[in-house]
């Protein structure tokens, strides 16, 4: 996989799941 649309595109994905991780994460820390 390369290329500058190739690299954004994994990265943007990379970044969605850590932010969705960080929430399922937190959430059941704090009791949501």
């Amino acid at each position: 996989m390369s290329g500058v649309s190739g690299g954004y595109g994994g990265g943007f994905a990379l970044i969605v799941v850590l932010f969705i991780l960080l929430i399922i994460v937190g959430a059941s820390w704090w009791g949501w």
